[in-house]
């Protein structure tokens, strides 16, 4: 081995030795230094959390008594706040119960005085039943006595009183059944009349008669060759689309359009009064013509419905109600104007809702829709009663409307005041003079069957029917019939006829008693 390397080894072996020597003994060194410190420490943390405690020992003390004294205080507080009230609730209680005491006080008095009272009736009753008992012995006395002067006994005589005055009995009652009867009209009618003439008076409304032709006017008789066209193809191309029938006749400066659906009718008149003012009249020309009067037509009915809501004040009705309910305005009945009718009705309606308190709006919404049926019964199947209640339905209208609709002719049961409300307007509308026209068939009947009914009681001679059917003149045999029955004859014929017959309004019934003597002076 090399020598010098060997001395190097050496002394790298003789530091390492050195250095595990010297570290310990320095690390015992500093251990120890750092003891003597932490002790020193240690002592002066002892000292200072002796002083903490007894500082905060004698904070506690404080705190406690503190606390005590407040507990004291607030103990104290709650004591008198609970004597105070168990003082009141003691008054109070003292002073239901003198108030309970004064009641017993005043129901023992009622009580002995109800008793005393009691006492009385009975001994009343008692001397009332001997005086009762002593009034029968005597009237059996006096009855003895009549019938031992009389020679009847007492049945016999109250045949012979009931039979002496019967005929008195008869007049005296139709007197008064003829008497309640005239005060029962003049209240219950007293009033009624006055709802619906003033309903009435309000609802002027103008009426013109629908028929199934129209009448256009021409300037010229040169104008018909131009309607009709070459080898007539205008006036088939014109009724063609229309739907309607064209008569030219001999009629001077005239073309009468007939049709028995009114908005055919209304749309070909339009067109055919367009084509004259243009002149240019002509199949092509026809049709766009007519086009243009159908939706001007369509126009006018949805503003006729508008205008009826506005008129009438009701709103919130379904469009398509709105429409149908325009198409009104080119429908009739008996000659009378549907919407005019249906507008009439309303305002009937509302004026007698308000005189007896129902909701006047719905009572002219009910009003209005009650024949819309009407407006499409001619397309669709059925009556326009089921028609109506069944668009009423479709469209959310409230159940009250769609009740009325439905009992408005008395096909179903009215469940509101409302809907009898209906049926009055409706009945007044229709039956006010010059509101229909009734077919002649229809009228002669309905006189035939009033005087069959009259002629069917026994005592009457002959009966006329006046006044287009509403009134009837009953003349009877004076022989059979006396003024008394004449009250009841009377009654029962009115009676028969409200049972038999459907008519609107009401029919007077008078019976005719007439008694002559004729002798002659020679």
């Amino acid at each position: 081995m090399n020598p010098i390397l060997m001395q190097v080894l050496i002394v790298i072996i003789a530091v390492v030795v050195t250095l595990l020597i010297a570290v310990p003994v320095a690390g015992k060194y500093a251990v120890s230094k750092k003891i003597e410190q932490d002790a020193e420490r240690v002592g002066t943390a002892e000292e200072k959390a002796r002083s903490i405690i007894d500082e905060a020992i004698k904070t506690a003390e404080s705190k406690k008594r503190e606390a005590m004294l407040e507990a004291k205080e607030e103990n104290l507080r709650l004591k008198n706040e609970h004597d105070k009230e168990h003082r009141e609730r003691r008054a109070e209680l003292q002073k239901y119960e003198r108030r309970v005491l004064s009641k017993e006080e005043s129901v023992d008095k009622k009580a002995e005085a109800l008793e005393k009272r009691e006492n009385s009736l009975t001994a009343k009753e008692n001397e009332i039943k001997k005086r009762e008992k002593k009034a029968e012995e005597l009237l059996g006395q006096r009855v003895q006595e009549l019938e031992r002067v009389s020679g009847m006994t007492s049945e016999e005589a109250k045949e012979f009183l009931l039979k002496s005055v019967e005929d008195e009995i008869k007049i005296d009652v139709a007197r008064m059944y003829k008497e309640y009867e005239q005060h029962a009209k003049d209240e219950s009618d007293k009033k009624a009349k006055e709802y619906v003439v003033t309903a009435i008076q309000k609802c002027a409304v103008d009426y013109v008669g629908e028929a199934t032709i129209s009448v256009v006017e021409l300037p010229s008789d040169d104008m018909k060759g131009r309607i009709i066209g070459r080898e007539g193809r205008n006036i088939r191309a014109l009724e063609q689309v229309t739907g309607v029938d064209l008569i030219i006749d001999d009629t001077p400066e005239a073309v009468v359009i007939s049709s028995f659906d009114p908005i055919r009718r209304e749309v070909a008149r339009i067109a055919l009064e367009k084509l004259i003012v243009d002149g240019r009249i002509h199949p092509a020309r026809i049709e766009e013509t007519v086009a243009k009067a159908r939706k001007e037509v369509e126009t006018k009915m949805k503003e006729a419905g508008e205008s009826a809501l506005i008129e009438i004040g009701v709103h919130g009705i379904h469009p398509e109600l709105v429409k149908l309910l325009g198409r009104m305005l080119y429908r009739t009945s008996y000659g009378q104007n549907a919407l005019k009718h249906s507008i009439e009705v309303a305002e009937l309606c509302g004026m007698l809702a308000g005189e007896i308190g129902l909701d006047i709006r719905m009572a002219k919404r009910a009003g209005l829709l009650h024949d819309i049926g009407k407006s499409i019964d001619h397309e669709v199947e059925g009556s326009h009663i089921q028609i109506g209640a069944d668009l009423c339905r479709k469209f959310k209208e409230p159940a009250v409307v769609v009740n009325s609709v439905e009992s408005h002719h008395g096909d179903v049961e009215a469940q509101t005041l409302i809907a009898c409300i209906v049926q009055a307007a409706d009945a007044i509308s229709a039956a006010r003079p010059g509101a229909r026209r009734e077919t002649l068939e229809a009228y002669t009947n309905r006189l035939k069957d009033l005087e069959e009914i009259t002629n069917s009681f026994s005592g009457v001679e002959t009966s006329f029917a006046i006044q287009a059917g509403r009134e009837v003149r009953v003349m009877v045999i004076p022989e059979k019939i006396s003024d008394a029955d004449m009250v009841l004859l009377a009654r029962d014929i009115a009676k028969r006829i409200e049972e038999s017959l459907q008519y609107p309004g009401q029919i007077k019934v008078n019976v005719i008693r007439e008694s002559r003597v004729t002798d002659f002076a020679k």
